[in-house]
């Protein structure tokens, strides 16, 4: 096993009072449980960004019926996400509470993936919405117990952070892998070989600087959705079976909580009444919500506007720069607390997106530059306010007796898929409907529809942001204010194996 992970000194108390002498984490298990989020993390990137060209630009159908149909097929997940939430929390199988819903899932979305991806010649508005709803099922089955799994790996403060990081660098590494498909099947197009590839993607890397990249005549990007959207799912399917069969076998579930079962109305009325994860519930919403309006039309605007003649290049380097800076956000985290790291976060990406506005046909380099700059900040805005919910979880632990990380993880998740879904929609809705259209770009656009694509790119997400600012700011679940909850926690359940042990010695 790996070593162990241990608290910062100066978090407080020593790690057993703080975590009531549980087992500690070993780095080799957070590492191990961490991977799950990989595959996870590929489908994540088409989805937001080759699936809609794909479907509009190949398949004939418009911008708004899109972003209609994700919105729609993503409101199934109001029942969904909570069901599974609740079954996962109530499960009680010898494979464990988590595990058995993970096993069930990976198949189904590796199914659902190939269909979804590799639509045939005329697919249509009900192919594309019974795939993508079946999609979103299988992936809630997995990303949910996965989510809660991880929430119940410690009860540390910095180790939750820690545990957070471990899955957010895979993610990132699957995003990194999501991006390295479409530039290698680019360099392909443009005739490339495989002994060159290498070679290739140095030379759109370093192009990118010199600004020689600006000079080649490359395949039409359009052409390209469909090959980028097949590597894609069978990159997915490979993956998938792999790494949930590795974290199924090799990482163990946490032992149960004395008290498991929570009635559900009673549970729902401890989650609303839980002041922080109203909070982070809101602050979710507000940023993935944000996020989702620039990724809806990330494609458009790179390709349109700055006029970017290859993108995958620009993606790979992107996600680098995302798991190069994880050890940056975790140190912030640590350092200022995870709440106002989070703000900071939030605050740089503000600025990056403003000054893209600046930006117009040919800067390349420029839009390059604030390009990786954003990807530093996006390890920051996916793990800190996950690493800020685990701790919430002990909240209700501490009024409820149970241990309801799966409903927690599973309301959160709803969250986020509502942001994702409603200003996708909103997103493709306002550019379609003022007049962009996306199968002949700027040419065959209104010159408010090419506006509306600048200002819903650049403005939308800064506008989200500043409304969560004021709930981060006044955050009342610090690392002190933690290290004292989970203290009573443990001091609770050593009290209730004390009595659990008298009761049996007089019997």
């Amino acid at each position: 096993m790996g070593a162990e992970v241990t608290a910062d000194p100066a978090a407080g108390p020593d790690m057993a009072s703080e975590t009531g002498g549980e087992p500690p984490v070993t780095r080799s298990t957070i590492f191990l449980h961490g991977s799950l989020a990989l595959p996870l993390a590929v489908y994540g990137y088409p989805l937001a960004i080759w699936l809609p060209a794909h479907y509009a630009g190949q398949l004939g159908l418009s911008l708004s019926v899109i972003g209609l149909i994700i919105m729609v097929a993503r409101f199934t997940d109001v029942f969904t996400d909570p069901l599974m939430g609740e079954i996962s929390d109530r499960g009680r199988t010898r494979f464990g509470r988590r595990k058995p819903y993970i096993a069930l899932g990976a198949p189904a979305l590796m199914v659902s993936t190939w269909f979804l991806f590799v639509p045939h010649e005329g697919a249509g508005i009900f192919y594309f919405l019974v795939w993508l709803t079946l999609f979103f099922a299988s992936a809630t089955m997995i990303q949910i117990p996965f989510r809660a799994w991880g929430a119940e790996l410690s009860g540390n403060y910095h180790v939750r952070s820690q545990v957070t990081a471990a899955r957010e660098f895979y993610y990132l590494t699957g995003l990194l892998m999501a991006a390295a498909v479409p530039m290698v099947i680019e360099i392909f197009a443009d005739g490339g070989a495989v002994t060159e590839i290498f070679v290739a993607i140095w030379r759109d890397i370093t192009g990118a600087f010199t600004g020689e990249l600006m000079t080649r005549t490359p395949t039409s990007r359009a052409a390209l959705t469909g090959p980028v959207l097949m590597g894609l799912a069978i990159a997915i399917i490979i993956a998938v079976p792999l790494l949930s069969t590795l974290i199924l076998t090799t990482v163990k579930e946490p032992p149960p909580a004395p008290r498991e079962r929570v009635p559900m109305i009673e549970g729902f009325r401890h989650l609303w009444r839980n002041g922080p994860m109203r909070r982070v519930l809101i602050i979710a919403f507000l940023v993935i919500a944000g996020e989702s309006l620039r990724n809806a039309v990330s494609l458009f605007f790179i390709r349109d506007i700055i006029g970017i003649p290859t993108i995958g290049a620009a993606y790979f380097l992107y996600f680098i720069s995302g798991i190069a800076a994880i050890p940056f956000w975790l140190w912030l985290g640590r350092t200022i607390g995870k709440h106002r790291a989070f703000m900071v976060t939030l605050g740089f990406v503000s600025v990056v997106s403003a000054c893209n506005l600046l930006l117009g046909q040919g800067d390349y380099f420029a839009f390059f530059c604030l390009f990786l700059l954003k990807g530093f900040a996006f390890g920051g805005l996916q793990f800190l306010p996950l690493a800020m919910l685990a701790d919430v979880v002990d909240i209700d632990s501490a009024r409820t007796g149970g241990r309801r990380a799966g409903t927690y993880f599973a309301v959160l998740g709803l969250s986020e898929k509502l942001a994702a879904a409603i200003f996708t929609g909103l997103a493709l809705n306002i550019v379609g409907l003022l007049g962009y259209h996306a199968s002949g770009g700027v040419e065959a656009s209104t010159e408010i529809g090419v506006l509306s694509l600048r200002l819903v790119y650049c403005l939308g997400p800064i506008a989200l942001y500043a409304l969560s600012v004021p709930l981060i700011w006044g955050y009342p679940l610090t690392s002190s204010r933690h290290a004292r909850l989970h203290a009573g926690l443990a001091r609770r359940v050593q009290r209730k194996a004390r009595a659990a042990a008298a009761e049996q010695a007089t019997n």
